[in-house]
């Protein structure tokens, strides 16, 4: 399947300078190969506002970065759109995806929340979905104060942020947490044991590997029937009644298209709304390309908007 071809120029320019195998590197290693790729997105955008400041969670805090968008003297509380990084729940932080959440918060007018979840190994599973519904709960609690809406969240959550951000969206039901309004799921992993034609099609990348994306889920589970949690996997579960409308977006060469695809046909067909933006020329984790990929910044576009209409 024919890539973008900026997207093409670009892995090409990544070849260049790449060195072992990703699932051959440390921990570490690959946490300052994913700091790097902060440098593809280009110049940030500006918005009225960023502060950074943490949620309560029992005996540690959550770090979080709080975006607000330019508006007018009279726009009241905003809605709020609860951000969740990728990274193979290995590596990712508060800058690294920060052109996502300026750009989502800019386009949206909603009131952007980044999450600094817990991260594996030294996290492992449930660390970091018990941090996103910490986080779910301080917004809800706490909106008010820094000008949000508690009454109107959306999630968004991008590869390993996205699996956080479905799993959100039905364990909130499953709790009788907050309500959300929105999920917005880029490339998301949904389905540990996902043994789907683009799992063969892709699985020498580019970008993420089959052998890579093992590589991560045995950084982030403990033990493999872990992967049957419904915490891990969304997409092996019954949906709940009452998910919110989804957006999903899907890239054409990605290992994880496939569970992407099938998770939005399973959600429809629960009757849950659903939007889904197959990205033909696209590989996983193209939404950090928008320096210099019109797809890329054209399709976070589209999801920004997504959650504006939500809200209008």
């Amino acid at each position: 399947m024919p890539l973008d071809p900026q997207i093409e120029i670009l892995l090409q320019q990544l070849a260049a300078e790449a060195g072992p195998a990703p699932e051959s590197r440390t921990v570490a290693e690959n946490r300052a190969f994913g700091r790097a790729f902060t440098a593809l997105a280009g110049v940030p955008e500006p918005i009225a506002d960023v502060r950074d400041t943490a949620a309560a969670a029992g005996d540690r805090d959550i770090p979080l970065r709080v975006y607000r968008p330019v508006t007018g003297p009279d726009a009241g509380l905003l809605p709020v759109t609860l951000f969740f990084h990728g990274g193979g729940w290995v590596f990712g932080d508060l800058d690294t995806q920060d052109h996502i959440a300026r750009t989502v918060a800019g386009r949206s007018g909603t009131i952007v929340v980044s999450v600094d979840y817990r991260l594996a190994p030294e996290h492992r599973f449930p660390a970091a979905t018990d941090d996103a519904y910490a986080a779910l709960t301080w917004v809800a609690d706490n909106a008010a104060g820094f000008g949000g809406d508690a009454e109107r969240i959306a999630v968004f959550g991008e590869s390993a942020g996205g699996n956080l951000a479905a799993v959100l969206a039905q364990e909130t039901l499953r709790r009788g947490g907050p309500r959300i309004a929105l999920q917005v799921l880029a490339y998301p992993a949904v389905d540990r044991f996902d043994d789907s034609c683009s799992m063969y099609e892709n699985a020498t990348g580019p970008v993420l590997s089959r052998s890579y994306l093992e590589w991560f889920w045995g950084a982030y589970l403990s033990t493999p029937d872990q992967g049957a949690d419904p915490r891990v996997s969304p997409a092996r579960c019954d949906v709940p009644a009452g998910l919110p409308p989804a957006v999903i977006a899907t890239a054409e060469n990605d290992p994880l298209r496939d569970q992407g695809d099938r998770y939005a046909r399973k959600l429809a067909d629960a009757g849950v709304p659903v939007q889904h933006l197959p990205v033909e020329g696209a590989v996983h984790g193209f939404l950090s390309f928008t320096g210099s990929v019109r797809l890329s910044r054209d399709t976070l576009d589209r999801l920004s908007d997504a959650v504006a209409v939500a809200f209008a």
